[in-house]
């Protein structure tokens, strides 16, 4: 008697064994079907993310230790005034460093609004004018240059013809104004623009009128200096 209870207690024990061991497999299975169908790509992408996180540090170190150059504005190529103002745009907080044919001139605080002006003095002939910005001990490539030509020389201006104190009569009523002058330089004729040729060489055909006629020659260089010859002739149709 004693030991069929053994028996069937063994039996009982043994099924339970049996379950707990097919549960525990069971579990196992679950357990590495979540864990590859969500655990790895998670780490993979945390790892990812880290290494993302690594590289992002030197390119915003670099980013932030980087400083974008200054832009200068082109007011004009060239000036008969030895002083002259350049302006431009820049980050605020900069300073900006000015240097004139490669020396350093002068220094400015950008403003709030981000610009910035300097008064300089120009040497006769060509200026090459560019600057840096500066922030602590950061500073910028250079920035545009410009070149900008001082020259306080009026042009030089002959006229040919007509001749002051010529006589034109009958079918003479166009008088050709001729002459010569610089490279560079625009002459008007009475206010009207003549034609220059490569040799620097002008001409305009000026209508008279009956009687005194005064023809005003004026040369202008980009600078702005400026030469002038006034002739007098007479029509007589």
């Amino acid at each position: 008697m004693a030991k069929k209870r053994y028996s069937r207690l063994s039996r009982r024990l043994e099924s339970q064994s049996r379950k707990n061991l097919f549960l525990s497999i069971l579990g196992i299975i679950v357990v590495l079907f979540l864990l590859v169908k969500f655990g790895i790509p998670l780490l993979v992408n945390f790892s990812l993310f880290l290494s993302g996180q690594k590289k992002d540090e030197p390119s915003k170190n670099a980013s932030s230790s980087y400083l974008s150059p200054p832009v200068l504005n082109q007011s004009a190529n060239a000036t008969n005034s030895a002083e002259f103002i350049i302006t431009g745009t820049a980050s605020k907080d900069e300073v900006i460093n000015l240097y004139v044919n490669d020396s350093l001139s002068e220094k400015e605080e950008v403003e709030d609004n981000g610009n910035f002006s300097f008064k300089i003095s120009l040497k006769t002939g060509d200026n090459k004018i560019k600057a840096k910005a500066a922030k602590g001990d950061k500073e910028s490539d250079f920035s545009n240059e410009l070149v900008v030509t001082y020259r306080n020389i009026p042009p030089s201006l002959s006229v040919d013809s007509p001749t002051d104190g010529q006589k034109f009569e009958k079918d003479q009523s166009t008088a050709r104004v001729s002459g010569k002058t610089d490279s560079g330089v625009k002459i008007t004729v009475n206010g009207f623009w003549a034609v220059i040729d490569e040799n620097n060489s002008f001409s305009y055909n000026l209508p008279l009128q009956n009687g005194d006629n005064t023809i005003k020659i004026e040369a202008v260089d980009q600078a702005g200096n400026k030469a002038e010859k006034e002739i007098k002739v007479t029509y007589s149709p």
